[in-house]
């Protein structure tokens, strides 16, 4: 490749029309794979190439990180196809009924490269300055014949945060010259290293879910383009090689033969180069295509070609790294041509097959609106008494870019309950939700609702499910009939200041709406109750954690706190019910000892080594992002330092916690928590507490009476075999103690999202809130001998210590953020 690239450059120097674009490494200063790139100084090099090139270049900003770096675009293409852009844009949608009307004539292909959505993987923003370097030089016959046929969308970096605070600490502590030995500083990234985004999630498993603003805003504009390929370079640990497609199994059975056909010809263009160069590569391992919620998969049900790259390396590699099994150094220099390679290639598939490509795209679509896929035709989501969760529910249809409607008179049907998957007659109502799989994305709206994605292998590289009903804890169902939706009318919140001041204000306790609202009532200084026994008022039912607004105590504030209340209600998307009584016609009276006072508490967060980095991103986002809710970061180096006179509330998220939880620390926790502390320990964290004296959760003990495993095992299945030991993440049905407030919310069960094979017995003194019974499985893969072991199991468990408590949280309820189902349970936990 070397010799390749040499010979392209020399080329174009004598030309005076390409010369005005300054080379990569011109414009950085230093040979490209010296050193790793700021992301400002990407950015930068991409806006001067498009202004310099504006008949062949666009630039798109379309959004910013949470830390202010900018997200953009460059389209590249022909000064033919970039005069016609938008026409291209909007015929292309029109193509497949996303936008009315009919294409002005044919489309070209439409191909969106996108590098560096893990921060720490910054070999492909390096790689991208070249791709786009070369795309721009006219003396080179193969990327002016790609430009011919193909318009070139290039995301120089999906994840800027993340990578700028790699590169920042790469950068300072990298040797001069830098030292390849693996043991050395600069191949040892601190935590939580530079992989994720700013609240440390993963934006490559955010696709579908859309939880982050990185992700809302590429697909925003990903949506307005619709390409016809989409191609996600990454990188994998430093003693890999490379791989490139074909992609691994499983497939989802709903990939098109189409797309498996082109997943092999991509295959075969890479392989072409770097055969020619004599470097190392695999296929068809480790990289499936399953779980919705990737650079390759996302695309994929969206009708393109979707593939992952990934390239040996990532944050350990550096700019170089010694690899003893294979006798050589990792370059970062390397692994930039590498991805350099795959991106030519890539854009050279497409465009040998341009017409075919955007062809039966236009037939994915067809189908979709004329002859969708799967058994159901319409899908029907129970409304009332759901309204919060519907809410969000519809949210992320828009994200999406899925049509829905709603039923407009009351209907009685057959339907597959999406919970169970039991067919029966379904009585649906007025107002629910109805989404017709008559629509372009059909495809999609139906792998995000399946409730059992069928799987051709158990050993996959994610989660196994994930339906919408499940996420969102809604009665779901699906009907085989095709059902016309009427026009959807959203709920309308206009609570309104009572001409008479009432006694108090009830506000119901189902969604994340309702803990929004107190969330934000709790920082105005807004004094509440809540009832922990459901009632009767006014001929009206209220269940158990009904929100108590009295006038009493919030005296002070005179009519404000009317006004202030029905505003934020109204914001919240909360219904107040005023009343003019302290007196139930069933249940307790507001002034008993059942309806207790709920005040703000001080919560602390640990972070660190050792914590898991993504499951501290996850509190760290709730909090601040979707409670609005103040949280203080304590490092865990700092715990035997805490102010526990100023924390209420403690969370561990799933981690390793062992050098910390030394005798004396615990001796300190046990008595905060004995005088009203509240520790919430989640998935690891609460097994750090096992056996520890003083609390009370334990790990079953194995049944001495089974059968022994034989010891003859085939090493070449090794693999397959420990698998039935995994659940890489399965529903289960939870049973819940809706009566204890961990639970309010809730009825009498809870879908969660197992990801580990967990044994704890349960509580022998405590309150066994969520657990697991014989038949609780439902969908996803799940191992025989994990199956085994989650039979009777604790999942959410309160232990009462003192006036304090501990709340045990196997499953995490907050996973990646898109588990809308739990967060009401995670919010009972700090707040209740």
């Amino acid at each position: 490749m070397k010799k390749i690239v040499f010979s392209l450059v020399l080329f174009a120097s004598s030309c005076p029309i390409f010369a005005q674009n300054p080379t990569p490494e011109s414009f950085l200063g230093y040979p490209l794979g010296s050193r790793f790139s700021f992301h400002h100084r990407i950015a930068d090099y991409v806006r001067t190439l498009a202004e310099k090139n504006p008949d062949r270049v666009k630039l798109i900003p379309y959004g910013s990180t949470y830390e202010g770096r900018p997200l953009l675009v460059a389209v590249v293409a022909s000064p033919g196809n970039l005069a016609r852009i938008e026409t291209i844009r909007t015929d292309n949608l029109k193509s497949i009924g996303m936008l009315p009307g009919s294409p002005s004539g044919p489309v070209p292909a439409i191909a969106w490269l996108s590098y560096n959505v893990h921060g720490n993987e910054a070999v492909s923003s390096e790689s991208v300055m070249k791709v786009m370097y070369e795309l721009l030089n006219t003396n080179n016959p193969t990327t002016q014949e790609i430009l011919k046929n193909t318009v070139v969308l290039l995301d120089p970096c999906i994840n800027p945060d993340g990578r700028d605070r790699y590169a920042q600490w790469y950068n300072r502590v990298m040797g001069m010259p830098n030292n390849p030995t693996p043991w050395s500083w600069e191949h040892n990234e601190p935590w939580p290293g530079g992989r994720p985004n700013h609240y440390l999630f993963d934006l490559n498993r955010d696709w579908a879910w859309q939880v982050q603003k990185e992700s809302q805003e590429r697909i925003r504009l990903y949506n307005q383009w619709m390409p016809h390929l989409h191609a996600d370079f990454h990188e994998m640990g430093s003693a890999a090689s490379y791989y490139f497609p074909p992609a691994s199994k499983p497939f989802h059975k709903d990939i098109t033969s189409w797309q498996r056909e082109f997943n092999n010809i991509l295959g075969t263009y890479s392989r072409k180069y770097f055969d020619k160069n004599n470097w190392l590569y695999f296929t068809r391992n480790n990289y499936d295509l399953f779980y919705p919620s990737y650079g390759d998969t996302w695309p994929t049900y969206n009708g393109a070609i979707g593939m992952t790259y990934e390239q040996g390396g990532g944050g350990r590699a550096g700019v170089a790294i010694a690899r003893e099994d294979e006798g050589d150094t990792l370059t970062l220099s390397s692994r930039i041509n590498h991805h350099f390679a795959t991106s030519m290639s890539t854009l050279e598939a497409i465009s040998s097959r341009a017409e075919q490509t955007v062809q039966e795209f236009k037939k994915y679509y067809d189908k979709a609106q004329n002859d969708p896929i799967g058994t159901f035709k319409t899908y029907v989501v129970k409304t009332k008494g759901n309204e919060g969760r519907v809410r969000a529910l519809i949210e992320l249809l828009d994200k999406q870019g899925i049509r829905y409607g709603q039923a407009g008179k009351d209907f009685t049907a057959k339907a597959t309950n999406l919970g169970d998957l039991k067919e029966g007659n379904g009585k649906f109502g007025t107002g629910d939700l109805l989404i017709s799989a008559y629509q372009p994305k059909s495809s999609l709206l139906k792998i995000l609702f399946e409730a059992r994605p069928e799987l051709e292998d158990s050993i996959t590289y994610d989660i196994t499910s994930w339906g919408l009903a499940y996420a969102y804890g809604l009665d779901a169902f699906g009907l085989k009939e095709k059902l016309t939706p009427d026009t959807y009318t959203p709920q309308t919140f206009n609570n309104q200041v009572p001409a008479q001041a009432p006694y108090a204000y009830l506000a119901r306790w189902n969604s994340l709406d309702d803990l929004k609202f107190l969330a934000r009532i709790l920082d105005k200084k807004i004094r509440l109750r809540t009832s922990n026994v459901p009632f009767e008022i006014d001929n009206q039912s209220f269940g158990e954690g009904t929100l108590v607004i009295t006038r009493k105590g919030n005296e002070a504030m005179g009519a404000e706190f009317d006004r202030l209340l029905t505003q934020i209600a109204n914001e919240c998307h909360v219904v107040l019910t005023p009343v003019q009584t302290g007196f139930v016609t069933s249940g307790s009276d507001f002034g008993s000892n059942t309806v207790s006072p709920l005040t703000a508490p001080k919560v602390a967060v640990l972070a660190g080594e050792g914590v898991s980095s993504l499951a501290f991103g996850e509190v760290w986002h709730y909090f601040e992002q979707q409670i609005n809710y103040p949280i203080s970061v304590v490092e865990v180096e700092n715990f035997s330092r805490m102010p526990w006179n100023e924390i209420d509330v403690l969370i561990m998220p799933s981690g390793s916690y062992g050098k910390i939880l030394s005798e004396t620390a615990l001796n300190q926790l046990k008595e905060w928590i004995r005088n009203g502390g509240r520790l919430i320990a989640m998935e690891r964290a609460a097994s750090a507490f096992v056996d520890k004296s003083g609390f009370g959760i334990k790990t079953k003990k194995s049944d001495d009476k089974k059968d022994k495993e034989s010891p003859l095992k085939v090493y070449a299945n090794r693999e397959r075999e420990s698998a039935s030991d995994d659940t890489p993440g399965s529903i289960f049905r939870v049973k819940l103690d809706a009566t204890h407030p961990l639970a309010f919310g809730y009825s009498g069960e809870y879908y969660g999202l197992i990801r580990s094979t967990y044994d704890f017995e349960y509580l022998p003194e405590g309150w066994n809130v969520g657990y697991l019974e014989d038949d609780s499985y439902l969908a996803g893969f799940a191992g025989t001998n994990a199956k085994k072991k989650l039979k009777n199991t604790l999942v959410f468990g309160v232990q009462e210590m003192g006036r304090g408590q501990v709340i045990y949280m196997a499953d995490n309820p907050l996973f990646r953020g898109f588990w809308y189902n739990g967060k009401l349970l995670f919010g009972n936990a700090v707040f209740r």
